[in-house]
């Protein structure tokens, strides 16, 4: 049996201690309840284990320090968006270089030609618009899918990751029908009207999903990551090509997070062959970023629906999407900072094998919970 009220007491104790190691985070934490939504700039950092988080001072390599001047090894790297570390120095020179000439001005940049060809090297794209995150990426993929298709529906993964894109905030239930996620924010329209949620892995429930060819498109990570990492079963992404292609239904691979698989994410590393592909943090090396790569065949059906306005008020892009400034921080970051090189130093630091006896180390931690709750 586990003692609920020694757990308790113990919680408090380090939440005691928290609180007194960073007692200027605390202030500002105070303060900001009087202007900021849960006092924080974005809710997501009200999930903070210690009560209340503590405020950034300042962030370098994988280390970042708080105003409380409490040091940290961060691996966490900003959900992906400091990958690269933070603050690179090329990235921050071409930042700075391209400050003093100007941050955005809704003109082109010869920055975006060469991102955009690096990016075809490294996805096998023919063609590629760049946005302010993966989520405008991914919103951008979903309406240019329903225009080239004609088609009104999107099919996502139970527990999918893909920012903030309504469609994707939707799980199949057990008897098969697509819900709403428990917590979905005010959603537009009810998730099964615009949304046919699968089971990743379950080659028959998606053959079935996209058998009366009401689905634009298939919008998926090539590994799960939003609950822990759900690896593709052997075969599956072949029958996610196949039975796409079949019904003449578009593939969206959502590289936001896979990215840190190798210098093309997983559609180079397990030689995909997406229709669609969207990226972003990690590759403006922590400067607000986001690209779409589309396949020749789709680019070419998006320019024979003259009818669509991509260029004015058809709901693609923003004033500051394609901004210089994030296109000089991609150009830094994808030449001299996710190189070949630097990936083939990290991808063998990951694995598992490296690290010694996983099992005996969870044994090892609940054995030291217990002596805990015991002494308490």
């Amino acid at each position: 049996m586990i003692d609920r009220a020694a757990l308790t007491r113990l919680t408090q104790v380090e939440l005691d201690s928290f609180a007194a190691a960073h007692p200027l985070s605390r202030e500002l934490y105070a303060k900001a309840q009087r202007s900021l939504v849960g006092g924080v700039p974005m809710p997501w950092m009200m999930m903070w284990a210690g009560g209340f988080p503590p405020y950034a001072a300042r962030a370098h390599g994988a280390s970042l320090t708080d105003i409380d001047g409490c040091d940290y090894v961060d691996l966490c790297l900003a959900d992906t968006g400091a990958m690269t570390g933070h603050g690179p120095p090329v990235v921050l020179a071409a930042v700075r270089e391209q400050c003093e000439r100007g941050l955005t001005t809704m003109l082109p940049t010869e920055d975006s030609i060469l991102v955009a060809e690096e990016l075809t090297r490294r996805f096998g794209m023919d063609r590629w618009l760049f946005t302010l995150s993966a989520t405008d990426a991914n919103r951008t993929a979903l309406r240019i899918a329903r225009q080239v298709t004609g088609r009104g529906k999107v099919l996502v993964f139970s527990y999918c990751y893909h920012g903030s894109v309504d469609e994707a905030f939707a799980v199949r239930r057990p008897d098969g029908s697509t819900v709403s996620r428990a917590g979905n924010v005010g959603p537009p329209v009810d998730p099964a009207l615009t949304t046919v949620a699968a089971e990743f892995n379950d080659v028959a429930a998606l053959e079935a999903a996209l058998a009366d060819r009401s689905v634009a498109c298939v919008l998926a990570e090539p590994a799960m990551t939003n609950m822990g990492i759900i690896l593709p079963a052997g075969g599956y992404h072949e029958a996610l090509r196949e039975i796409t292609r079949d019904t003449g239904t578009l593939l969206i691979i959502d590289e936001t997070h896979t990215l840190s698989a190798g210098p093309g994410g997983c559609t180079a590393a397990w030689d995909l062959h997406p229709d669609l592909v969207t990226t972003g943090k990690a590759i403006g090396g922590g400067i607000a970023s986001g690209a779409l790569g589309l396949a020749g065949e789709v680019y070419e059906a998006l320019l024979a629906q003259p009818e669509a306005d991509y260029e004015d008020a058809g709901g693609v892009g923003g004033t500051l999407a394609g901004n210089a400034l994030s296109l000089a921080a991609m150009r830094a970051t994808l030449t001299h900072v996710l190189t070949a090189d630097a990936y083939a130093r990290m991808i063998p630091l990951g694995p598992v094998t490296r690290w010694a006896d996983v099992d005996r180390h969870t044994e090892v931690f609940a054995e030291a919970v217990q002596d805990l709750l015991a002494q308490s």
